[in-house]
């Protein structure tokens, strides 16, 4: 007996959603593991303010990192070049350079007696208000560290107030001003100087060595010849003159301020060795030039200036300072006995021309009378 065939229904397919074969196994219920690592696990006791020192080498993690470094632009830019070639600085250099050289030419002038050009910004007011303040600070240092001035009574300011009144007369300097002579009791130093507006200062050491009223007067005529020159005030406009050539030369170069500190400094050196000191040595010449006519014409023999300096270049050699003249701001003892020595038979031609003789006669006739304590009368 055969049995019947069996029927296999055909497959159709389920509409049921697909289950993953991980249904049952979530990524959160997986353990965390650490990434694997070569170095040593990490101490728990370890403190946190110590970090560890790791020897970095940018180079190794880089293979073009030499490359970049030599293609790597500057942490300051030079921005010189592009500055100069610009037109608006071209423009604003030219205005400048004309207004300079406009302020300059307006501002010269010429010297007394000596007649050199010479550049000053400064008027005599400005300078007498600096001056003012300068006198003021001297005398406040100067009593501050126990310097004594001399009485009025003293024989060695009696002596510089007498060769003042004889100097001041023909030295030129406008009527009105008022002199104001301190003599400091200071034996070490030989010095005198005068500020602008008449301020007289003497060290007595000094005296020691102008031994004369003619010798002093070689020096106090120099120091009224730097008053009546106006020197304080060009000074002054030298000093503002460097300084805006040398603040203008650094900023045109885009300088940074390191190398505009260091500009600065060794640039202020340099104008100062090369402007500044020459300066101060042609001044001091021309102040002997007219001191020495001034004391010519003041009746003053012009040759007891020569026997002053040389007696000044005794003292000298026998001191520890030895200065070289280029590097000084006044010039050497005996380049200036040269000099007077020059300057000598002018300087004798305006005292014979000043009839010196019949002052010179009557002041030695009331100097023995004085002496004597005779009383000088004449008929009438």
């Amino acid at each position: 007996m055969r049995l019947p065939p069996t029927i296999i229904p055909p497959y159709s397919p389920s509409i049921a959603p697909a289950r993953p074969a991980t249904s049952g196994l979530l990524l959160s219920s997986l353990p965390r593991r650490r990434p694997f690592s070569l170095s040593s696990p990490r101490r728990r006791s370890q403190d946190p303010r110590q970090r560890p020192e790791i020897d970095y080498d940018p180079s190794l993690g880089d293979p073009w990192y030499h490359h970049r470094l030599r293609n790597a632009k500057p942490l300051f830019k030079g921005n010189a070049k592009t500055i100069l070639r610009s037109p608006r600085t071209h423009t604003v250099v030219a205005v400048s350079v004309a207004l300079a050289v406009g302020f300059y030419f307006w501002n010269l002038e010429v010297v007394p007696v000596s007649g050199r050009k010479r550049f000053n910004c400064y008027s005599e007011n400005s300078v007498k208000e600096l001056s003012v303040m300068q006198y003021k600070r001297l005398i406040y240092d100067m009593e501050q560290q126990g310097a004594r001035f001399l009485g009025d009574w003293d024989p060695r300011t009696i002596m510089v107030k007498r060769v003042m009144a004889r100097l001041i007369p023909v030295s030129g300097v406008p009527e009105g001003e008022e002199w104001e002579v301190r003599v400091i009791d200071d034996r070490r130093t030989a010095n005198a100087f005068v500020l602008p507006g008449g301020k007289v200062f003497v060290y007595s050491g000094i005296l020691g060595l102008a031994r004369t009223e003619s010798q002093l007067a070689a020096v106090l005529g120099h120091e009224i010849a730097h008053n009546l020159a106006k020197h304080y005030g060009e000074r002054l406009s030298q000093s503002v003159g460097e300084t805006a050539f040398l603040g203008s030369l650094l900023m045109l170069l885009a300088a940074t301020p390191l190398t505009f500190i260091v500009g600065w400094m060794f640039g202020g050196n340099l104008l100062d060795l090369l402007f500044s000191r020459p300066m101060g040595r042609m001044q001091e010449s021309e102040a002997d030039y007219i001191g020495l006519m001034m004391m010519a014409e003041a009746c003053y023999d012009p040759r007891d200036a020569v026997a002053f300096w040389q007696r000044m270049e005794r003292a000298h050699q026998q001191s520890d300072v030895d200065v070289p003249e280029w590097a000084s701001t006044h010039p050497s003892n005996q380049h200036r006995i040269e000099r007077i020595n020059e300057w000598l038979p002018k300087a004798m031609e305006k005292r014979e021309a000043s009839d010196c003789h019949g002052t010179q006669g009557f002041a030695e006739m009331f100097r023995r009378a004085m002496a004597r304590g005779d009383v000088m009368g004449g008929s009438m």
